[in-house]
């Protein structure tokens, strides 16, 4: 799958898949949100409202109103790529989102996740 179909995917259908992969996992939608928030700025509220809007991946990740400095202590292997060595700096976002909840649903602690 090329970079731009994933840009593409709309939020609400992505977001999904994240919760269901944590919560299979006995982890809460409490604490994806937090993570997910944790990486990008946004509030709880405002994720809930993107879920039913046709935003894009792409846009959500463009937009985000407080990118994490801590992000870049992110580092692992994602579907065989390791985050840290992605290029394009679009895809590497969405690999951290990946990574955080890939740590999550294998019962990392919240705090650690967070880079705490």
């Amino acid at each position: 799958m090329t970079n731009d179909k994933v840009f593409q995917m709309n939020f609400g259908k992505i977001y999904g898949l994240l919760l269901d992969k944590a919560t299979r996992k006995g982890r809460t939608k409490d604490e994806v949100d937090e993570v997910i928030c944790w990486l990008t700025g946004y509030a709880p509220e405002q994720l809930e409202a993107f879920r039913s809007t046709d935003l894009c991946y792409g846009d959500f990740f463009r937009n985000t109103p407080q990118p994490n400095p801590n992000r870049a202590l992110i580092k692992g292997v994602v579907c065989g790529v390791r985050v840290e060595e992605v290029e394009d700096p679009l895809m590497r976002e969405i690999r951290y989102l990946d990574k955080l909840i890939d740590e999550l649903a294998k019962g990392k602690p919240t705090e650690k996740i967070l880079r705490k």
